[in-house]
């Protein structure tokens, strides 16, 4: 009878989970397994502040339900991600033609963005935070839609009002190119120094006013103090590293950590092997541990989070996808206490959405 009763309420459970397994028994008998060994031991919930995975999907015409990239939605309902960040990278110029993309930054961005209108059965979209529980409770997976390159705004502040009505909550300013906004980070100090352009001054007060999340992951360290001067709601680096730990212009150092801590912020922590230790090929937990360590012990605990990059990275990685997040989170456990790991899962980001959308 207790078996009975245990199969029937995971049964009940999985209808609403994962209603697109109950024709293939096979696969239903072996989530059903995964689903009540993981209800014997509690998850840690977790979310991610930055993947590119809908520009892979569009690019190599697969379906973010269920591919073989870092991230689809089957692996995020096994790992028990509470959110995932999809941003949605507007590639352009060589980068376009050489993927024979003939659309603006502007128009590409709607068609990308279709894909999330296509699974809403499983995933539903984040605009406020108290979506987030609303979500939970329907069954449903989380997003929360991210823009990388503000350069599709293309001068015209009225876009931003645009992208915000479509669900857009947070905005990296640039990628590795020069925008309407600003310029990358660079290796030239010179270049490294440039600041926001007035147009980028004018889009990051727009954004405090929305409520749109302003994101300095690449920018340039000249453009990351003008957010700082002009920005006045916490702000973020959605996927970036210490520097101090690995020399690299996209790293941030300890004065700019520092700077986001005082703001409110939180820094998402890059898994990308180049960012996390010098010449490095493969990506190990080991290091970024060592880059969330560093953050804590120069930011405090509550600063940091996951920016995983996951489907933006080309490395080997010894978490090979988003379910070894819980990998990840295990050995966590073994050097801090479940309330400073419960703020690097969710309660940092968490307080960001509250503060900030």
């Amino acid at each position: 009878t207790r078996v009975y009763s245990t199969y029937g309420c995971f049964y009940f459970k999985l209808r609403i989970s994962y209603p697109w397994y109950m024709s293939d028994g096979t696969e239903f008998a072996l989530i059903l397994y995964r689903e009540m060994k993981m209800e014997g031991g509690k998850r840690m919930q977790f979310i991610d502040m930055h993947c590119d995975t809908l520009l892979e999907c569009y690019l190599r015409n697969k379906s973010l339900r269920k591919n073989d990239l870092h991230i689809d939605l089957e692996k995020m309902r096994r790992a028990g991600g509470l959110l995932q960040f999809f941003a949605i990278y507007l590639i352009s110029g060589k980068g376009a033609k050489d993927e024979n993309i003939t659309l603006s930054p502007y128009e590409l961005f709607f068609d990308i963005e279709k894909q999330l209108q296509e699974n809403r059965d499983i995933l539903a979209p984040v605009k406020s935070f108290a979506d987030i529980e609303k979500n939970q409770q329907s069954g449903k997976l989380s997003s929360l839609l991210t823009i990388e390159d503000a350069g599709l705004l293309e001068g015209k502040p009225e876009r931003l009002q645009i992208l915000y009505d479509r669900g857009v909550r947070l905005m990296t300013l640039l990628w590795n190119y020069e925008n309407c906004i600003g310029f990358p980070q660079s290796r030239d100090e010179v270049e490294h120094r440039k600041g926001l352009k007035p147009f980028g001054v004018e889009v990051v007060e727009r954004m405090n006013d929305i409520g749109m999340i302003v994101d300095v992951s690449h920018l340039s360290e000249g453009g990351f103090y003008d957010v700082v001067k002009h920005c006045r709601k916490p702000f973020v680096a959605s996927h970036s590293c210490a520097r101090a730990l690995c020399d690299h212009p996209r790293n941030l150092t300890d004065e700019q950590l520092k700077c986001i801590a005082e703001a409110g912020g939180v820094v998402g922590v890059n898994f990308y092997a180049a960012f996390l230790r010098k010449n490095a090929k493969v990506s190990t937990i080991e290091d970024i541990v060592a880059h969330i360590r560093h953050m804590i012990r120069v930011m405090g605990e509550d600063y940091v989070a996951f920016g995983s990059d996951f489907d933006g990275i080309d490395c080997k990685l010894e978490m090979k996808d988003y379910e070894g997040f819980q990998t990840l989170i295990e050995n966590l456990e073994r050097e801090f206490s479940t309330e400073t790991i419960e703020k690097i899962c969710f309660k940092n980001v968490s307080r960001i959405l509250k503060d900030c959308i």
